[in-house]
């Protein structure tokens, strides 16, 4: 009999364990979302979008100046006499494709799991990796000046050549077009892409669990879908003799190592169990487990007690008095250990 009142006191007891357990979880995964922690998070990144402002400054800085005029000789116009073409991808959809289609991705997944910090975090980061991208991108540039492959159309736009006495051009065409006519090395459009894009490739890599051991190459073709999309931006550079193909190549490769700096700034690495959340999300949630472990204890003698009591009805109305009594005597010394408890 004793045994068969201890066993349903065990079961009661694992079962409000996994009750408790299944809706603490519930409870974590909603618990922190832009109402109730958005303000403090920005708040406490606040140095961090403080520095995204002045790296935005500093873009529109180097994007103003003049870059470095290299020298160009007569000898050097074989390779630069390509002809002069609009943009396949203009300049006004690189944000589009590179910035505002990841944050909407990110807000999806936010919509589905209400993590504020998810949000924050994977805005926070793609923003560095392209601001951060653009200002490295435009200091080598200006730095460089290298010519792109339509310089010659853009030095001469009559198709008439003239040198000076080094043999150096003597261009006499726009400013507009001479200034961007020393700006191929690196690609802009390429790195922004890379940066942009490859960060949303490491994003979805650790949301979907590409690297969970089971096998599903699937997930791969989600991975590679954004860094197919950047190759093909940089492949249009190269066919709109914008840039000639080591200038996409160098800032494809820039654009990505930044992305993958940035990223791992905020998440695990994708191949990492824990690479689907971002660091902040797994140290609240431990915060939260660590309070609740803290109250448990008191929980747990509240149970036996309840528990006890249980038995002990059960054994009065059995007629069993001294059972009952060591009942009553087992439960007063449980209520002692929780008043202490909770001093």
């Amino acid at each position: 009999m004793a045994w068969r009142n201890l066993g349903s006191l065990c079961s009661f007891w694992n079962f409000r364990s996994i009750f408790q357990q299944s809706r603490t979880t519930e409870i974590e995964l909603g618990t922190h979302t832009i109402k109730s922690h958005g303000a403090a998070l920005a708040k406490n990144h606040m140095h961090d979008w403080l520095i995204l402002l002045l790296l935005a400054v500093i873009e529109v800085i180097l994007f103003i100046i003049q870059p470095f005029h290299r020298f160009v000789g007569k000898d050097m116009m074989t390779d630069l006499k390509y002809p002069m073409k609009g943009n396949t991808v203009p300049v006004w959809a690189v944000p589009m494709y590179a910035v505002l289609l990841p944050i909407a991705v990110f807000v999806l997944f936010y919509a589905r799991r209400k993590d504020v910090y998810d949000l924050h975090h994977s805005t926070l980061g793609l923003l560095f990796a392209v601001l951060i991208t653009g200002v490295v991108t435009d200091a080598i540039k200006n730095a460089v000046g290298r010519p792109r492959p339509d310089f010659f159309w853009r030095c001469f736009p009559d198709g008439k050549d003239v040198y000076d006495q080094w043999g150096g051009v003597l261009c006499h065409g726009k400013d507009s077009d001479i200034k961007e006519g020393h700006k191929s090395f690196p690609s802009g459009h390429a790195s922004w892409s890379f940066a942009g894009l490859g960060f949303l490739s490491l994003y979805l890599c650790g949301k979907i669990k590409a690297f969970d051991r089971k096998g599903h190459v699937a997930k791969l073709c989600i991975v590679f879908l954004p860094l197919l999309a950047a190759s093909l931006v940089g492949i249009s550079r190269v066919d709109d003799y914008w840039h000639h193909w080591q200038d996409v190549f160098a800032g494809g490769l820039l654009g990505l190592v930044v992305a993958a700096f940035c990223y791992r700034q905020f998440f695990p690495s994708p191949f990492n169990d824990e690479g689907w959340g971002p660091y902040a999300y797994f140290k609240a949630l431990e915060e939260t487990r660590s309070n609740t472990h803290a109250a448990s204890p008191v929980n747990a003698l509240s149970v036996q007690v309840m528990g006890a009591q249980n038995v002990n009805e059960r054994r009065r109305q059995n007629g069993d008095p001294f059972a009952a009594l060591s009942a009553d005597r087992y439960t007063s010394i449980r209520l002692d250990e929780i008043e202490s408890g909770a001093k």
